[in-house]
């Protein structure tokens, strides 16, 4: 039997950055607390607490006093880093460069539409942790929309301009800007912001998933990149399982199989996918 991984999954870059520099300051002696979840994946949270990594909430914010806080790759309102500076607490910004960027630029564009009596519209997930530090950047006078049934809250006679979260569709984001073009009436300006580290990894995994018997997709439960991607495997080879660890690994899966691969979102480490593997060939007495 041939099991193999993908080499296209895994942690993306801002990702791997992250870690590393939680490693490093966990190394260290440092003591370090992650304001949310580092990474949405259960197996890798719990491997840096167990190195004296701590999490919390943002509700606990004002809790926080005199602590080393990591800002994860999402990023955060600035309101979020004055909070931490009036506590005395040391801030290590692990935002990704990438969402950094786009911080930085939703922000001028903001400016610059608030003299024009335009508006600032993100393409975002309500609720998400990138979609919150966006909307920071604005003061929360963007407007956001997920979806066709917002569009009540743009005015099409005033100038638009949008960006997009960075882990979004690109053929969704296409199509939300194709319908605000048909009704805007005065300007349209539209900046396609979705990291291609992200949506390029949509064709590899068709790819992928189409040279195999059966497909492990190795994700956290609460990763709505995983959701998204496995989703992408599941259509096009039907046999995709979706594995949070090891342990979700059953053995009638593999009946009658030569071809097993082993793939996963851009929050999925790669040590875990192994372990997934190492887990198949022990139970089929590889």
């Amino acid at each position: 039997m041939i099991i193999e991984i993908d080499n296209h999954s895994g942690f993306c870059f801002g990702v791997t950055r992250a870690i590393q520099k939680t490693e490093e300051l966990l190394s260290s002696g440092t003591g370090l607390m992650c304001l949310g979840e580092i990474v949405h994946n259960q197996e890798e949270v719990q491997r840096l607490s167990s190195m004296g990594m701590k999490s919390t909430e943002l509700m606990s914010i004002n809790t926080l006093k005199n602590e080393t806080v990591l800002i994860r790759t999402h990023g955060e309102p600035p309101s979020t880093y004055e909070k931490l500076k009036q506590n005395g607490n040391t801030i290590v910004d692990a935002t990704c460069p990438v969402v950094l960027k786009l911080q930085d630029r939703v922000r001028k564009s903001f400016e610059k539409q608030r003299v024009k009596n335009g508006q600032l519209v993100i393409f975002g997930k309500p609720g998400h942790a990138e979609v919150i530090g966006l909307m920071g950047q604005t003061g929360n006078g963007a407007i956001l929309i997920h979806s066709e049934a917002d569009f009540e809250n743009i005015d099409f006679t005033r100038p638009i301009e949008i960006f997009s979260q960075t882990t979004m569709s690109v053929d969704a984001f296409e199509y939300i800007c194709n319908e605000i073009e048909k009704r805007a009436i005065s300007s349209f300006e539209k900046h396609d912001t979705i990291c291609r580290q992200v949506s390029n990894r949509v064709p590899y995994l068709k790819d992928f998933s189409s040279k195999y018997d059966v497909i492990l997709f190795v994700s956290g439960k609460n990763s709505s990149n995983g959701k998204a991607l496995f989703e992408v495997c599941r259509k096009t080879n039907p046999s995709t399982h979706f594995v949070v660890s090891p342990g979700d690994i059953e053995l009638d899966w593999f009946s009658g199989v030569q071809r097993v691969g082993i793939c996963g979102a851009t929050s999925t480490p790669q040590w875990l996918m192994e372990q997934v593997r190492n887990h198949v060939r022990t139970i089929l007495n590889l």
